[in-house]
Protein backbone atom coordinates (compact mmCIF):
# COMPACT_ATOMS: atom_id res chain seq x y z
CA UNK A 1 0.00 0.00 0.00
CA UNK A 2 1.21 3.43 -0.84
CA UNK A 3 1.92 5.83 2.18
CA UNK A 4 0.05 8.21 2.14
CA UNK A 5 1.53 12.05 0.79
CA UNK A 6 0.36 14.28 3.54
CA UNK A 7 -1.37 14.26 7.09
CA UNK A 8 -4.32 16.85 7.07
CA UNK A 9 -5.88 17.22 10.63
CA UNK A 10 -9.47 19.64 10.87
CA UNK A 11 -11.86 20.29 13.21
CA UNK A 12 -14.15 23.25 14.18
CA UNK A 13 -12.32 23.86 17.63
CA UNK A 14 -8.50 25.27 16.81
CA UNK A 15 -7.23 24.36 20.08
CA UNK A 16 -7.53 20.91 19.93
CA UNK A 17 -6.79 20.70 15.88
CA UNK A 18 -3.63 22.82 16.28
CA UNK A 19 -2.57 20.24 19.57
CA UNK A 20 -2.93 17.41 17.86
CA UNK A 21 -1.07 18.88 14.31
CA UNK A 22 1.94 19.67 16.57
CA UNK A 23 2.41 15.87 18.26
CA UNK A 24 2.24 15.01 14.43
CA UNK A 25 4.55 17.71 13.29
CA UNK A 26 6.98 17.55 16.66
CA UNK A 27 6.65 13.12 16.06
CA UNK A 28 8.43 14.03 11.90
CA UNK A 29 10.65 16.93 13.10
CA UNK A 30 12.15 14.45 15.63
CA UNK A 31 13.41 12.21 12.96
CA UNK A 32 15.31 15.03 10.78
CA UNK A 33 18.15 16.05 12.49
CA UNK A 34 18.78 19.62 10.31
CA UNK A 35 16.76 22.33 11.39
CA UNK A 36 16.65 24.12 8.02
CA UNK A 37 14.86 21.16 6.75
CA UNK A 38 11.76 21.86 9.34
CA UNK A 39 9.60 24.27 8.69
CA UNK A 40 5.91 25.41 9.87
CA UNK A 41 3.98 28.29 7.99
CA UNK A 42 1.02 30.51 9.39
CA UNK A 43 -2.72 29.79 7.06
CA UNK A 44 -4.54 32.26 8.63
CA UNK A 45 -5.68 34.17 5.70
CA UNK A 46 -8.47 37.46 6.06
CA UNK A 47 -8.67 37.56 2.46
CA UNK A 48 -7.55 36.28 -1.15
CA UNK A 49 -4.62 37.91 -1.49
CA UNK A 50 -2.99 36.62 2.33
CA UNK A 51 -4.61 33.10 1.01
CA UNK A 52 -2.06 33.42 -2.51
CA UNK A 53 1.05 34.73 -0.51
CA UNK A 54 -0.26 31.72 2.19
CA UNK A 55 -0.13 28.96 -0.89
CA UNK A 56 2.94 30.16 -2.28
CA UNK A 57 5.08 29.84 0.41
CA UNK A 58 3.84 26.60 0.88
CA UNK A 59 4.48 25.85 -2.74
CA UNK A 60 8.25 27.18 -1.82
CA UNK A 61 8.59 25.12 1.51
CA UNK A 62 7.71 21.73 -0.39
CA UNK A 63 9.58 22.36 -3.66
CA UNK A 64 13.07 23.55 -1.95
CA UNK A 65 15.58 20.66 -2.11
CA UNK A 66 17.19 19.87 1.38
CA UNK A 67 20.56 21.50 2.05
CA UNK A 68 22.16 18.31 3.36
CA UNK A 69 19.99 16.05 0.80
CA UNK A 70 17.64 14.82 3.47
CA UNK A 71 13.86 14.85 4.08
CA UNK A 72 11.73 17.88 4.96
CA UNK A 73 8.86 18.48 7.22
CA UNK A 74 6.65 21.22 6.62
CA UNK A 75 3.29 22.50 8.73
CA UNK A 76 1.24 24.20 7.08
CA UNK A 77 -1.11 25.92 10.40
CA UNK A 78 -3.69 27.93 11.46
CA UNK A 79 -5.80 27.05 7.57
CA UNK A 80 -8.77 29.35 8.12
CA UNK A 81 -9.47 29.74 4.18
CA UNK A 82 -11.36 26.12 4.02
CA UNK A 83 -14.55 27.48 6.26
CA UNK A 84 -17.70 28.60 4.78
CA UNK A 85 -16.56 32.35 5.09
CA UNK A 86 -16.48 34.97 3.11
CA UNK A 87 -13.37 34.18 2.18
CA UNK A 88 -13.69 30.53 1.78
CA UNK A 89 -16.21 31.30 -0.69
CA UNK A 90 -14.21 34.17 -2.90
CA UNK A 91 -13.53 33.07 -6.23
CA UNK A 92 -9.67 33.85 -5.67
CA UNK A 93 -9.42 31.31 -2.80
CA UNK A 94 -10.88 28.59 -4.56
CA UNK A 95 -8.77 29.17 -7.74
CA UNK A 96 -5.87 28.97 -4.85
CA UNK A 97 -7.48 26.20 -3.28
CA UNK A 98 -7.31 23.94 -6.37
CA UNK A 99 -3.75 24.84 -6.70
CA UNK A 100 -3.11 23.67 -3.25
CA UNK A 101 -4.43 20.34 -3.77
CA UNK A 102 -2.05 19.79 -6.96
CA UNK A 103 0.62 20.67 -5.24
CA UNK A 104 -0.52 18.27 -2.68
CA UNK A 105 -1.14 15.36 -5.08
CA UNK A 106 2.50 15.62 -6.66
CA UNK A 107 4.13 15.26 -2.54
CA UNK A 108 6.26 12.84 -2.41
CA UNK A 109 6.05 11.47 1.46
CA UNK A 110 9.79 10.03 1.24
CA UNK A 111 11.04 13.74 0.27
CA UNK A 112 8.96 15.79 1.95
CA UNK A 113 6.45 14.97 5.07
CA UNK A 114 3.53 17.69 4.89
CA UNK A 115 1.07 18.54 7.90
CA UNK A 116 -2.02 20.84 7.42
CA UNK A 117 -4.47 22.03 10.01
CA UNK A 118 -6.94 23.95 9.33
CA UNK A 119 -10.66 25.09 11.95
CA UNK A 120 -12.93 25.35 10.85
CA UNK A 121 -13.59 23.76 7.75
CA UNK A 122 -16.40 23.31 5.62
CA UNK A 123 -16.93 19.79 5.14
CA UNK A 124 -19.08 19.96 2.35
CA UNK A 125 -16.67 20.79 -0.11
CA UNK A 126 -14.14 18.82 -2.54
CA UNK A 127 -11.35 20.05 -1.18
CA UNK A 128 -12.11 18.41 2.21
CA UNK A 129 -13.65 15.06 0.76
CA UNK A 130 -10.40 14.78 -1.57
CA UNK A 131 -8.88 15.13 1.31
CA UNK A 132 -10.35 12.20 3.60
CA UNK A 133 -10.00 10.12 0.61
CA UNK A 134 -6.64 10.90 -0.39
CA UNK A 135 -4.51 11.96 3.05
CA UNK A 136 -3.82 10.58 6.61
CA UNK A 137 -7.26 12.49 7.62
CA UNK A 138 -8.48 13.43 11.28
CA UNK A 139 -11.79 15.26 12.22
CA UNK A 140 -11.64 15.85 15.74
CA UNK A 141 -13.93 17.98 17.71
CA UNK A 142 -17.98 18.10 16.80
CA UNK A 143 -20.00 21.15 17.27
CA UNK A 144 -23.07 18.91 18.10
CA UNK A 145 -24.56 16.14 21.20
CA UNK A 146 -21.13 14.51 20.54
CA UNK A 147 -19.20 17.80 20.97
CA UNK A 148 -20.08 17.88 24.47
CA UNK A 149 -18.97 14.34 25.24
CA UNK A 150 -15.93 15.08 23.12
CA UNK A 151 -15.58 18.29 25.95
CA UNK A 152 -15.48 15.85 28.66
CA UNK A 153 -13.05 13.34 27.72
CA UNK A 154 -10.60 16.45 26.98
CA UNK A 155 -11.09 17.53 30.88
CA UNK A 156 -10.66 14.33 31.80
CA UNK A 157 -7.26 13.44 30.49
CA UNK A 158 -5.85 16.81 31.18
CA UNK A 159 -6.96 16.29 34.97
CA UNK A 160 -5.23 12.36 34.70
CA UNK A 161 -2.05 13.96 33.44
CA UNK A 162 -1.67 16.17 36.31
CA UNK A 163 -1.79 13.10 38.37
CA UNK A 164 -5.47 14.43 40.31
CA UNK A 165 -8.97 13.24 39.66
CA UNK A 166 -12.46 15.10 39.37
CA UNK A 167 -15.70 14.14 40.79
CA UNK A 168 -19.01 13.81 37.99
CA UNK A 169 -20.26 16.86 40.15
CA UNK A 170 -17.37 19.22 39.85
CA UNK A 171 -16.54 17.87 35.99
CA UNK A 172 -20.40 18.55 35.64
CA UNK A 173 -20.39 22.19 36.87
CA UNK A 174 -16.58 23.09 35.24
CA UNK A 175 -18.11 22.27 32.02
CA UNK A 176 -21.02 24.51 32.43
CA UNK A 177 -19.03 27.39 33.48
CA UNK A 178 -16.34 27.54 30.67
CA UNK A 179 -18.40 26.78 27.84
CA UNK A 180 -17.34 25.23 24.75
CA UNK A 181 -13.80 26.76 25.01
CA UNK A 182 -11.68 24.08 24.91
CA UNK A 183 -8.28 26.39 25.71
CA UNK A 184 -10.37 27.70 28.76
CA UNK A 185 -11.38 24.47 29.64
CA UNK A 186 -7.81 23.25 29.99
CA UNK A 187 -6.20 26.00 31.55
CA UNK A 188 -8.82 25.72 34.32
CA UNK A 189 -8.18 22.27 34.57
CA UNK A 190 -4.20 23.02 35.24
CA UNK A 191 -5.23 25.45 37.74
CA UNK A 192 -7.45 23.43 39.73
CA UNK A 193 -5.42 20.36 39.67
CA UNK A 194 -2.61 22.86 41.09
CA UNK A 195 -5.40 23.63 43.43
CA UNK A 196 -5.80 19.68 44.28
CA UNK A 197 -2.19 19.06 44.55
CA UNK A 198 -0.73 15.70 43.12
CA UNK A 199 -2.91 13.01 43.87
CA UNK A 200 -5.88 15.41 45.05
CA UNK A 201 -9.79 14.94 44.18
CA UNK A 202 -11.32 18.27 42.35
CA UNK A 203 -14.55 18.71 44.26
CA UNK A 204 -17.43 20.54 42.80
CA UNK A 205 -16.79 23.23 45.95
CA UNK A 206 -13.55 23.50 44.68
CA UNK A 207 -14.83 25.01 40.98
CA UNK A 208 -17.68 26.83 42.73
CA UNK A 209 -14.77 29.00 43.74
CA UNK A 210 -11.79 28.24 42.31
CA UNK A 211 -13.43 29.11 38.39
CA UNK A 212 -15.47 32.47 37.41
CA UNK A 213 -18.65 31.13 35.29
CA UNK A 214 -17.16 32.33 31.55
CA UNK A 215 -20.12 30.83 29.51
CA UNK A 216 -22.86 32.63 30.60
CA UNK A 217 -24.55 34.83 33.30
CA UNK A 218 -27.02 32.47 35.18
CA UNK A 219 -24.10 31.80 38.18
CA UNK A 220 -25.03 34.92 39.86
CA UNK A 221 -25.57 34.48 43.52
CA UNK A 222 -29.03 36.03 43.62
CA UNK A 223 -30.46 33.94 40.31
CA UNK A 224 -28.82 30.96 42.12
CA UNK A 225 -30.47 31.36 45.44
CA UNK A 226 -33.76 32.81 43.84
CA UNK A 227 -34.12 29.32 41.21
CA UNK A 228 -33.73 27.26 44.83
CA UNK A 229 -36.05 29.35 46.65
CA UNK A 230 -34.13 30.57 49.45
CA UNK A 231 -35.56 34.06 50.09
CA UNK A 232 -33.34 35.08 53.07
CA UNK A 233 -30.26 34.37 50.30
CA UNK A 234 -31.43 36.04 47.74
CA UNK A 235 -32.19 39.12 49.58
CA UNK A 236 -28.74 38.85 51.02
CA UNK A 237 -26.83 38.30 47.45
CA UNK A 238 -28.81 41.00 46.18
CA UNK A 239 -27.07 43.46 49.01
CA UNK A 240 -23.53 42.34 48.25
CA UNK A 241 -24.82 42.71 44.14
CA UNK A 242 -25.39 46.94 44.52
CA UNK A 243 -22.76 47.35 47.34
CA UNK A 244 -20.49 46.33 45.01
CA UNK A 245 -21.65 48.70 42.83
CA UNK A 246 -23.42 46.24 40.85
CA UNK A 247 -26.40 46.92 38.24
CA UNK A 248 -29.89 45.40 38.10
CA UNK A 249 -30.01 44.77 34.50
CA UNK A 250 -27.67 41.61 34.64
CA UNK A 251 -29.39 40.14 37.77
CA UNK A 252 -32.91 40.47 35.80
CA UNK A 253 -31.78 38.82 32.64
CA UNK A 254 -29.83 36.20 34.65
CA UNK A 255 -33.22 35.77 36.91
CA UNK A 256 -35.34 35.41 33.15
CA UNK A 257 -32.89 33.08 31.52
CA UNK A 258 -33.06 30.72 34.60
CA UNK A 259 -36.81 30.70 34.51
CA UNK A 260 -36.74 30.39 30.82
CA UNK A 261 -35.27 27.09 31.22
CA UNK A 262 -37.27 25.69 34.39
CA UNK A 263 -39.95 26.34 32.47
CA UNK A 264 -39.09 24.39 29.58
CA UNK A 265 -38.09 21.94 32.09
CA UNK A 266 -41.22 21.43 33.84
CA UNK A 267 -43.05 20.87 31.09
CA UNK A 268 -40.99 17.86 30.05
CA UNK A 269 -41.02 16.51 33.68
CA UNK A 270 -44.75 17.19 33.79
CA UNK A 271 -45.73 15.22 30.65
CA UNK A 272 -43.41 12.57 31.08
CA UNK A 273 -40.94 13.09 27.96
CA UNK A 274 -38.24 13.33 30.89
CA UNK A 275 -37.50 11.83 34.02
CA UNK A 276 -35.29 13.72 36.86
CA UNK A 277 -33.94 10.72 39.09
CA UNK A 278 -30.86 10.70 42.00
CA UNK A 279 -28.34 10.70 39.06
CA UNK A 280 -30.13 14.05 37.29
CA UNK A 281 -32.36 13.96 34.52
CA UNK A 282 -32.75 10.97 31.95
CA UNK A 283 -30.81 11.30 29.36
CA UNK A 284 -32.08 8.55 27.05
CA UNK A 285 -35.37 10.75 27.61
CA UNK A 286 -33.94 13.89 27.37
CA UNK A 287 -32.02 13.24 23.83
CA UNK A 288 -35.25 11.19 22.54
CA UNK A 289 -37.65 15.06 23.40
CA UNK A 290 -34.80 17.09 21.96
CA UNK A 291 -34.93 14.61 18.10
CA UNK A 292 -38.76 15.40 18.64
CA UNK A 293 -39.32 19.45 19.43
CA UNK A 294 -35.76 20.74 18.44
CA UNK A 295 -37.27 21.95 15.14
CA UNK A 296 -39.69 24.18 16.45
CA UNK A 297 -36.76 26.09 17.94
CA UNK A 298 -36.19 27.39 14.63
CA UNK A 299 -33.19 30.70 14.89
CA UNK A 300 -32.32 29.17 18.46
CA UNK A 301 -29.79 26.99 17.93
CA UNK A 302 -26.75 28.24 19.52
CA UNK A 303 -26.39 27.86 23.25
CA UNK A 304 -29.83 30.39 24.52
CA UNK A 305 -31.92 29.69 27.49
CA UNK A 306 -34.61 30.09 25.09
CA UNK A 307 -33.79 26.20 23.75
CA UNK A 308 -33.76 24.08 26.84
CA UNK A 309 -32.09 21.55 24.11
CA UNK A 310 -28.82 23.69 23.86
CA UNK A 311 -28.21 23.08 27.37
CA UNK A 312 -25.32 21.24 29.38
CA UNK A 313 -27.74 18.07 30.89
CA UNK A 314 -25.45 18.17 34.20
CA UNK A 315 -26.64 21.73 34.33
CA UNK A 316 -30.37 21.11 34.01
CA UNK A 317 -30.14 18.46 36.20
CA UNK A 318 -28.41 20.62 38.82
CA UNK A 319 -31.43 23.68 38.04
CA UNK A 320 -33.82 21.17 38.09
CA UNK A 321 -32.57 19.11 41.45
CA UNK A 322 -31.21 22.16 43.50
CA UNK A 323 -34.51 22.30 45.14
CA UNK A 324 -38.46 21.39 45.07
CA UNK A 325 -39.40 22.62 41.08
CA UNK A 326 -42.11 24.71 41.31
CA UNK A 327 -45.10 24.76 39.48
CA UNK A 328 -45.57 25.67 35.98
CA UNK A 329 -48.49 28.62 37.25
CA UNK A 330 -45.71 29.66 39.84
CA UNK A 331 -42.77 29.43 37.39
CA UNK A 332 -45.17 31.35 34.48
CA UNK A 333 -46.02 34.01 37.36
CA UNK A 334 -42.48 34.66 38.20
CA UNK A 335 -41.55 35.72 34.40
CA UNK A 336 -44.66 38.23 34.95
CA UNK A 337 -42.87 39.78 38.02
CA UNK A 338 -39.73 40.17 36.24
CA UNK A 339 -40.84 41.91 33.59
CA UNK A 340 -43.42 44.23 36.36
CA UNK A 341 -40.15 44.77 38.02
CA UNK A 342 -38.28 45.83 34.37
CA UNK A 343 -40.71 48.31 34.04
CA UNK A 344 -40.73 49.60 37.71
CA UNK A 345 -36.86 49.74 37.40
CA UNK A 346 -37.23 52.49 34.34
CA UNK A 347 -39.72 54.45 36.63
CA UNK A 348 -37.39 54.40 39.73
CA UNK A 349 -34.13 53.89 38.65
CA UNK A 350 -32.71 54.96 41.79
CA UNK A 351 -33.92 52.66 43.99
CA UNK A 352 -32.87 49.48 41.71
CA UNK A 353 -32.07 47.22 45.05
CA UNK A 354 -35.57 48.12 46.32
CA UNK A 355 -37.54 47.22 43.32
CA UNK A 356 -35.65 43.70 43.09
CA UNK A 357 -36.36 42.78 46.43
CA UNK A 358 -39.55 43.97 46.24
CA UNK A 359 -39.99 41.86 43.78
CA UNK A 360 -38.23 38.92 45.86
CA UNK A 361 -40.40 39.13 48.48
CA UNK A 362 -43.47 38.87 46.19
CA UNK A 363 -42.71 35.54 44.74
CA UNK A 364 -40.65 33.94 47.45
CA UNK A 365 -42.24 34.39 50.63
Amino acid sequence: MAAQPFIFICGPDDFLVNRLGKERYDALAAEVADEFSREVLNGLANNAGEVETAVNRFRQAVQTISLFGGKRVVWLKDVTFLADSVTGRGEGTLRQVEDLQTLLAAVNPEEVAVVITAAPVDRRRAFIKWCEATADYTFIGDDGPAGAAMLEQVALAEVAGQGATITPDALGLLLAKTGPNTRLLVEEVHKLSTYAGEGGTIEESDVEELTPNFAEGDFFEAADAFGRGDLSRTLAALRRHFFAGGDARPVITALQNRNRLLLQLRVLLDTGEVRLGARGLDKAGFERAAAAYTRHFAGATEKSSFNVFTQNLWYLGKLAGAAKLPPLRRLIDNQQEFMAAFEELIRRPAEAEEVLREMAVRCLA
